[in-house]
């Protein structure tokens, strides 16, 4: 059977339950993830290559083929988005800066970027940035912006404000709006005896990096937590309630990391109320083994839960959605693949549920009928349904996007 004959078929059993499948496609069309840059060279970059990974990060594996260059990591991605369907946008560190000067954090400039706005344009991809707090000399103590060394979270807070002008340089440059997300490693390995001067200080520089007006529409400012890392098992400081607090109360977004909590906890329960106090949300989208590991997004239950959540509570059009993993033990690019397709196929398959109809069962107490449907919802055929959204896209169907990356294995990856 052919996929358009298959397609008319599932496309049938979805209007039986109220669902105009044709809708929802045209619906997911206009979702663009933020696929991020440093899957496809191991967070390395290009203005520091010698600097040691540092801030509790570790990529783990040696495959074959790592970007070495910016023309590579270009190329490798454009391969990727070759096979995934849709029109998205490319997430930056600083660290991924274009440029043949010597230039250090706290003097980088929108022109060291220029080259990225123009291949964007070309590609018709948004951008998306970030300030690099990790593997730098000035965050060996583990301490960056909350630092009680003035020379140490100056250095910081000017690496932060010249990243958020960059953020506003792609905004206007490609007429979306770009979020730039800022993250810090800060902590202690062992017990601190002193938890809020740190915060406090924290809280101090920020309120400088963000002392400048900036049009939203164009940058947007998230702030993102995290639980522990690696040399700051102890005592971290942009916990979650500190994010979440400073994002509220200065009118910032938020980020929710998957990764960065206990691994008892999931990001799907927290949208709602996250999105009670802030205006938009940005979504790291990762997979954690037991811990910040950040393996590559699989199509597991918390990720159809994460969707659900986006759709079910109408929260598309206030979240921002990218990804953060890094596998250097498998084939970099399609782990950009596998991962970029499989959230769209959790978008997909939530936006398939007949949502108002399950609101008024659950409203009415109706318990039974909720889990029921729920359930039998399950095995519907939304596969048949991305099939025909990838035909259409002009994208592999099915697991045919294996055969394109090993052949770009081959004769690109291999060749490094």
């Amino acid at each position: 059977m052919s996929t358009q004959a298959a397609y008319q078929i599932a496309k049938e059993q979805y209007a039986k339950i109220g669902v105009d499948t044709d809708a929802v496609l045209e619906r997911l069309k206009q979702i663009k993830v933020s696929i991020h840059c440093w899957q496809g060279d191991d967070i390395a970059g290009f203005l520091f290559q010698d600097n040691a990974l540092t801030g509790g990060i570790q990529v783990t594996g040696n495959y074959p083929g790592r970007a070495c260059t910016v023309a590579q990591l270009r190329q490798d991605f454009e391969k990727a988005l070759s096979c995934i369907p849709g029109t998205h946008k490319f997430n930056l560190h600083a660290i991924y800066a274009d440029t043949n000067e010597k230039v250090d954090l706290n003097e980088l400039e929108p022109r060291h970027f220029a080259s990225w706005v123009d291949w964007a344009k070309e590609k018709g991809l948004g951008l998306d940035f970030n300030p690099t707090c990790f593997s730098h000399p000035m965050a060996d103590s583990g301490f960056t912006i909350s630092s009680a060394d003035d020379a140490v979270r100056q250095f910081w807070i000017e690496h932060c404000k010249r990243s958020r002008k960059i953020g506003d340089y792609f905004g206007r440059e490609l007429g979306q709006k770009c979020v730039t997300n800022y993250w810090f490693p800060d902590g202690y390995k062992d017990i601190p005896v002193d938890r809020e001067a740190p915060r406090h200080r924290m809280m101090t520089a920020l309120d400088e990096v963000f002392s400048e007006p900036m049009d939203p529409a164009y940058n947007l400012d998230a702030i993102e937590s995290k639980v522990f890392g690696i040399g700051a098992e102890s005592y971290t400081v942009g916990s979650n309630e500190f994010c979440l607090g400073y994002a509220v109360s200065r009118d910032k977004a938020y980020c929710l990391d998957a990764g960065h909590f206990h691994p008892t906890e999931v990001i799907s329960d927290k949208i709602p109320s996250v999105l009670l106090y802030t205006k938009e949300l940005l979504l790291h989208v990762s997979r954690p083994v037991r811990w910040d590991s950040d393996h590559v997004v699989a199509f597991d239950d918390e990720l159809n839960a994460i969707a659900q959540s986006l759709v079910r509570g109408g929260f598309l059009d206030r979240t921002h959605i990218g990804l953060d993993f890094f596998d250097a033990s498998i084939n970099r690019v399609a782990a950009w693949v596998i991962g970029t397709r499989n959230l769209l196929k959790a978008l997909l398959r939530a936006m398939l549920e007949p949502t108002q109809k399950l609101k008024e069962i659950e409203l009415s107490g109706d318990y039974t009928s909720r889990l029921a449907l729920t359930e039998e919802y399950k095995t519907y055929p939304f596969g048949i349904v991305w099939d025909h959204y990838c035909e259409q896209m002009g994208v592999p169907v099915g697991a045919d996007w294996l055969d394109e990356i090993r052949r770009y294995e081959e004769t690109i990856l291999s060749q490094r």
